[in-house]
């Protein structure tokens, strides 16, 4: 059997066939070219589709299901995406629409909920009863799988981890309007600002030239690689970085007891320069620290195909 999943994002629509070893064997991808009305890219989400079927040399007869993944709150009961900022959407019925264009059960979730269900189902959190997903990008996303099922509340808006507050003195407001969110703190997006403050403190930092003096150029990684060659405050941003991100980890191992804590975004492939620390500070402040079953921390396996695979895989959790 095949299946057919796709991930929406604000600047892509990307569709892959998956078998039943969890193996992309086709792709397709469309850019999402917002803002534009719903429909038109309702429909450019049934061509990523076919053109991923297309890819792998089969037929919309050999797809068993589709599934999707959005941004925004997404309702799998009733098949709409109830609201999505970026993308402008407001109580669209894609399952349905979808259902109408494929002529096959369609299932939609979460995209973070489903790139966490795609990491249980084939990546680093396989065979966890139990999983907790974050992302570290442009803010910080989050999925829960609990008993093997995608977790999303009672108005399937839940999961939205990076706005646990971490700092509630603090001046630093979130994307979403509150201050101390651990987005805020934790995203690739802060550790840029947290980085070109370091730099405005001091004016010998080797970030300077690693930017070429251009503040607009600074990534995720330019406070590591000031680290890497020695740079004292390349190493005081990163040191910080981590203790913020190991900080609202720390409270979703206190609150899920997962099987699998999973990270993942650009960011992670520092690999073990991030996840030792990280490790260590779980060790030290999780409650949970005398117990003989504790939660496994690991980075991401699936990077983008996460969102894919866990879409194509969503009749399981259904």
């Amino acid at each position: 059997m095949y299946y057919l999943g796709i991930d929406l994002g604000g600047t892509n629509i990307a569709a892959g066939v998956v078998d039943e070893s969890f193996k992309i064997i086709g792709r397709g991808k469309i850019k999402t070219n917002l803002p534009r009305p719903s429909e038109d890219v309702v429909k450019d989400i049934y061509n990523a589709g076919v053109m991923a079927v297309n890819d792998a040399g089969l037929t919309l007869d050999d797809i068993a299901s589709v599934g999707m993944g959005a941004p925004g709150t997404v309702n799998p009961e009733t098949g709409m995406i109830e609201y999505a900022n970026n993308l402008k959407f407001n109580m669209v019925p894609v399952r349905q629409i979808l259902g109408e264009l494929f002529k096959k059960d369609v299932y939609i979730e979460n995209d973070a909920n489903a790139a966490a269900f795609g990491e249980c189902i084939a990546g680093s959190a396989k065979g966890a009863k139990n999983a907790v997903a974050i992302t570290l990008g442009t803010g910080v996303g989050g999925g829960i799988i609990i008993d093997g099922k995608v977790y999303s509340g009672s108005n399937y808006a839940g999961a939205e981890l990076g706005h646990i507050i971490i700092d509630c003195n603090t001046s630093i407001e979130c994307t979403c309007g509150r201050k101390g969110c651990w987005e805020a703190f934790a995203s690739a997006s802060a550790l840029i600002r947290i980085s070109k403050e370091a730099m405005e403190k001091d004016k010998n930092s080797l970030m300077w030239k690693l930017c070429s003096g251009n503040t607009d150029t600074i990534s995720g990684r330019t406070a590591f690689d000031a680290m890497y060659k020695g740079d004292n405050t390349g190493k005081q941003v990163v040191e910080a970085y981590i203790r913020y991100v190991g900080c609202g980890l720390v409270d979703c191992v206190n609150i899920f007891q997962p099987d699998v804590l999973c990270i993942g975004g650009g960011i992670c492939k520092e690999g073990e320069n991030l996840l030792i620390p990280l490790k260590k500070q779980l060790e030290a402040e999780r409650y949970s620290k005398h117990s003989i079953k504790q939660t496994k921390l690991v980075i991401a396996a699936l990077g983008n195909d996460a969102g894919i695979i866990g879409a194509a895989m969503l009749f399981k959790s259904n």
